[in-house]
This record gives C-alpha cells, sequence and structure tokens, in this order.
C-alpha cells in the first residue's frame, strides 16, 4: 500500500514539473495545465483521490505549502518601492479591495444564491488577483513599468490582506454560527490578529541578530530560516487556526525590508520551493473535487462567472482610481486583468473543509466556485493578456531590445547602429559624463547603477530580450549578467572580455558570468584601440549575390561580424555556429575605409 501513495505522489511532483516546463515552451499560464492534470488524474480517471491517499496528510500539505509560498510572497514586498507607485496602488488596496468584497457578496449572494455567511466568506477569498499567476504573465507579456508595477504590487499586497480577511470572515460570521460571540471572544479574536502580526516581525528581526552575530553558519542560515517560517506558521495556529498565515506573511514582509545580507540567496531559494509546492497544491486540490461537486454547479455558475469578470472587477478598479492619474488604457487593461490563483484555491480548500465539518449548506460548493473563477480568470486573461496589451499600446512592441551596460564610444557607436536598424536600445552607466555623447545622438539612456534594487526596479525593460555588459571589469560584467539572468535568460546574457582567452578561462567559470562575446577571441581593450584606429559599426543586408563570405572578405578581411537581424525581425548575437541567409541583416564592426567599401543600408 506504502508503496502505491509513494507513486502516486511521485506522479503528483512530475506531473507539476512538467507543467512548468510545457507552460514555458507553449508560452501559456502554468496554473492552466495544473487544472488540466489535476482534473485527469483525479475525477475523470480516478488514478488519484488525495483524501482516500493521503488522509489528513492533504490538509497539512496545503497549509505548510500555503505558508511558504506567502512567506515567499512577502519578501518580494518593498516599502520603498511602494512610496513610488503612486496613488493608483493605494487606492486599489485602500478602495478597490473593499469594493471587490461588497460588489462579490452581492454576486455571491444574488446570482449564486449562496447564504449571507457564505457569501461574505467567497467574496472575501476572491477579492486576491493571484501574484503566482500574475507574475510570469507580467514577464512574458513584457508589460510596461507602471502598468506592471500596479499588477505586482496589487497582488502581493492582496494576497495576506485577502487571508486575514477571510480568516476573519470565517471566525466573526461562519464560527460565529456555531459559538457565542461575545466581547471577551471578539477581543481574544483581535489580541491573536495582533500577536501574530508581532511573532511575524519579532521572527524576522530574531533571525537577523542570529546571522549578524555569526550564531549560525553559512550553510544552515537558508534551512534556519526555513524552519522558523515553519515553526511560527505550527506556533501561531496553537492559539488560533489559520493565523499563523498572517505571521509568515508578517515574517516575510520583515525580512524583505531589514537589509538582510542573505536576502538574494534566500529568495532564490524560497523560489525553487514554491515552484515545486504550487504544482503539488493545485494539482492535489484540483484532484480533491469530484463528479458529484461539478454536477451540482447549476446555471447559476455561469451568472456568478459573468459577474465576478465583467461586474465586480471593472467596476471596483473604475471606482477605485478615480483621480488617480491613470489612463482610460490602464484603468479598462487592470479592470479586466485579475487572475487568481493558488492562495485562493488554498484558503478555499482548508475553511472549505471546515465548513463541511460544521454541516453548513452548500459548503461543498465553495471548492468548485473557487476553482471554476480560478480556471475561468486564468484562461481568459492568461490569453488575452498580451492581445489587449499591445492593442492599448501597454507592451513593449518588441522583445528584441539589447540593454547596453557601459558607455564607451564605441558602445554609443554600437546603440545607435542598433537604434537605425529599427531596434530598441538601451545605453545604462553610472557616470553622466560618459552618457554625454549618446545623449547628443538621440540614443535612450538610463543613469544610474544597474545593480542597485531601485535602479533595477526602475528601469524599462518591457521591449528589452539582451543584455551586453561591456565595462572594462571581467567581475563587474559578471555579476551584472548574474543580477539580471532570471529577467532575460542565461542564452541572452552576454558580457564582453576583458583578458585573453586562456587567462579568462581561469577567472570566473560558467555559472557565475554571461556568455562572453565572440568566444573571448575579441577583447574589451582590442575593442577600444580598433575604434581609435577608425573602426566603426556597419549594417549590411545579405543578398543572394552578396553572402557572409563576402562580406568577411570585405575591406580587405577587417571586418568582424557582430550581430545578426533576421527578416521577421529576430536577433542573434554572433557565434561561429550562425547560419546566416539572404534577406538577414549583419551589424558588423569593421575598418572605415573610402566611401562603397561597406554595403551599409
Amino acid at each position: 500500500m506504502e508503496y502505491i501513495v509513494l507513486h502516486k505522489l511521485v506522479l503528483i511532483v512530475i506531473s507539476g514539473i512538467l507543467c512548468h516546463w510545457l507552460a514555458w515552451r507553449l508560452k501559456i499560464p502554468s496554473i492552466v495545465l495544473f487544472s488540466v492534470v489535476g482534473l485527469l488524474i483525479g475525477p475523470v480517471f480516478h488514478l488519484v483521490n488525495p483524501n482516500q491517499d493521503f488522509g489528513v496528510l492533504v490538509e497539512s500539505i496545503i497549509k505548510l505549502a500555503l505558508a511558504i509560498i506567502l512567506f515567499e510572497g512577502g519578501l518580494n514586498l518593498k516599502f520603498h518601492e511602494l512610496q513610488h507607485t503612486g496613488r493608483a496602488v493605494k487606492q486599489l488596496i485602500c478602495f478597490g479591495l473593499p469594493l471587490s468584497w461588497f460588489f462579490g457578496f452581492l454576486i455571491c449572494h444574488w446570482i449564486a444564491g449562496l447564504s449571507y455567511s457564505l457569501s461574505l466568506l467567497l467574496s472575501a477569498i476572491l477579492v486576491v488577483t493571484g501574484p503566482t499567476v500574475i507574475l510570469p504573465l507580467i514577464r512574458q507579456t513584457k508589460l510596461k513599468a507602471r502598468t506592471s508595477s500596479l499588477l505586482k504590487w496589487e497582488g502581493i499586497i492582496n494576497d495576506p490582506i485577502g487571508i486575514l480577511l477571510a480568516v476573519l470572515v470565517f471566525q466573526f460570521t461562519v464560527a460565529g454560527e456555531t459559538i457565542s460571540l461575545n466581547k471577551t471572544t471578539i477581543f481574544y479574536l483581535l489580541g491573536a490578529v495582533a500577536s501574530s502580526i508581532l511573532i511575524g516581525i519579532a521572527g524576522g528581526h530574531l533571525l537577523k541578530f542570529i546571522f549578524e552575530k555569526g550564531h549560525a553558519p553559512e550553510f544552515l542560515k537558508l534551512p534556519l530560516v526555513f524552519a522558523t517560517v515553519l515553526s511560527l506558521y505550527a506556533l501561531t495556529n496553537i492559539f488560533q487556526e489559520e493565523l499563523g498565515l498572517l505571521t509568515v506573511t508578517v515574517m516575510g514582509i520583515t525580512m524583505g525590508n531589514i537589509g538582510l545580507l542573505i536576502i538574494h540567496d534566500l529568495r532564490k531559494f524560497k523560489e525553487t520551493i514554491t515552484v515545486i509546492m504550487v504544482p503539488v497544491v493545485f494539482i492535489l486540490l484540483t484532484a480533491d473535487i469530484t463528479p458529484e461537486n461539478l454536477a451540482s454547479l447549476n446555471w447559476r455558475v455561469f451568472g456568478f462567472l459573468f459577474g465576478f469578470l465583467f461586474l465586480v472587477r471593472p467596476a471596483s478598479v473604475w471606482l477605485s482610481t478615480f483621480g488617480a492619474g491613470l489612463s482610460w488604457q490602464e484603468r479598462l487593461f487592470i479592470g479586466w486583468i485579475a487572475p487568481r490563483g493558488i492562495v485562493a484555491t488554498s484558503i478555499a480548500g482548508l475553511l472549505g473543509l471546515k465548513l463541511q465539518e460544521h454541516s453548513f449548506e452548500n459548503a461543498e460548493l465553495l471548492l468548485p466556485l473557487v476553482f471554476a473563477v480560478v480556471f475561468s480568470t486564468v484562461i481568459l486573461h492568461g490569453f488575452s493578456i498580451g492581445w489587449l496589451a499591445r492593442r492599448l499600446e501597454l507592451a513593449g512592441k518588441s522583445n528584441n531590445g539589447v540593454l547596453i551596460v557601459g558607455a564607451h564610444k564605441w558602445s554609443v557607436d554600437l546603440a545607435l547602429t542598433l537604434q537605425k536598424a529599427g531596434l530598441p536600445v538601451l545605453l545604462a552607466s553610472d557616470s553622466w559624463n560618459h552618457l554625454k555623447q549618446a545623449r547628443l545622438l538621440g540614443v535612450p539612456i538610463h543613469y544610474g547603477e544597474v545593480l542597485s534594487e531601485s535602479v533595477h526596479q526602475a528601469l524599462e525593460l518591457s521591449d528589452m530580450g539582451y543584455l551586453l555588459a561591456n565595462t572594462g571589469n571581467h567581475a563587474y560584467n559578471s555579476l551584472v549578467c548574474s543580477v539580471y539572468l532570471q529577467h532575460f535568460g542565461r542564452d541572452k546574457v552576454f558580457q564582453i572580455a576583458t583578458t585573453e582567452r586562456k587567462v579568462e578561462r581561469r577567472q570566473l567559470s560558467s555559472s557565475f558570468r554571461g556568455k562572453v562575446l565572440f568566444g573571448g577571441n575579441l577583447v574589451y581593450k582590442e575593442l577600444i584601440v580598433l575604434y581609435v584606429e577608425e573602426w566603426r559599426f556597419q549594417r549590411t543586408r545579405l543578398t543572394e549575390e552578396f553572402d557572409m563570405e563576402k562580406l568577411k572578405s570585405s575591406n580587405e578581411g577587417k571586418i568582424t561580424p557582430f550581430i545578426r537581424v533576421q527578416s521577421n525581425g529576430e536577433l542573434d548575437f554572433f557565434e561561429d555556429h550562425i547560419r546566416t541567409k539572404p534577406g538577414d541583416t549583419i551589424i558588423s564592426f569593421s575598418h572605415k575605409t573610402k566611401k562603397g567599401s561597406t554595403l551599409s543600408s
């Protein structure tokens, strides 16, 4: 029997990772595939029955996974960023969330036909907008900075608030039908909320003290954080059930804002765990939906979904952002895009079980209704976000732009050549003087240290698909590539070699840097010298008669292919294996001779 349970658990984990990979390949929301897999292995083919196969462990797995997911979300919430997102985010949270709760309550009660208590609870659960879903969509769509910021921070802040709201509604309203709610009970619940917040703050500062005083070795710091999160979650739940979720969220926010030296490693560690836990939880919850639950859904469900999709969200956004300085395109876009995700499903699964234990009417509908909203919003919003963003001009028109770090004469020349070729380009440097020539030539620039977290957040990268670090410092170039690796992908971050190829190989392994341009055969100092010797960047369009071989033999061989731009706009930094074809545009670094010696377009 234990082998069967083990095999089923392995099936869920492997299926989840494969869904992540397939979603990446197909560029679709991964949660759609989680839903499909959960339905297939659960109510369709009956390969997994979570309650029968795993018993009481199902609830524990979901709770612990949700605690980790919320802690990881809290780590990404930076107070200084919230101060720069403007009135719109504040109004979305302060006014939009209550409006969404109120309008959702009306839809749940009048259209879905649920009781007052269940309507208040369900609408509280559905105020969250799912950062685990919206963040991948933002990266995939290349939204502009302000629109991206609005959706990202709304989702991150709404998660803990929505969970707290759902828990309080559960305690005050739903539990009030089975226990007596007097002043003592109310003060106890309020005290439990305050205590959970204080425990979360104290836990974050305690870990910082331990780490800074050297009371924990480096190899134990991340496991210690992990153990502390689970411990405080379990501890808080002893005093009041489900408030542990608030504790770990507050702890995550605290640790993300107190200057921990290991914060970047911690975020990567938690992100990896979250990538594994999210599909496991979602597949478990989906597989637990029975055919009877699905059969109990009637025509009211369609009205319920229509209300949430086309009435609740648009109305709450348009009313709450009035006077916030947003364009009608931004308000329309944000009013449509609101996918729910793992947090809404998890909290519905947990509270739904409690409701059924207390024999609440229609309690078994809570999870199927939430699942219907999640699936509908992920499908409709996930597949329409790119099209709508482009139609409203809120997304980058291209992902072939190049972010060039380091403003020198030859890099300015490269940026100008790329710009003339119709490619987006951004030249970044912390030297205002080095950016002078680029400013005079009309090349887009960004003044600031790209390794600064505030600058990283402020960079407009919606059109950027490649990074080229080209300063004279090999270690700095490698660090820049490492920091931006998650945004661009390992195959699209490049750095210029600063020493000879043999020496370069002895400095840093490839895991700590970007791809070395030209395989290290052409180094930074050589480019500077060649530029002084009148080498410049040229654009040449290949034809049947003038192919790559003829281009290389032109200018008496004094030419180095740099970038290939295909006819469809795709961009490649030149490597030996690249094969060119007629119609490609080659941006090359060649000796500037008399007019006509190179074919420039």
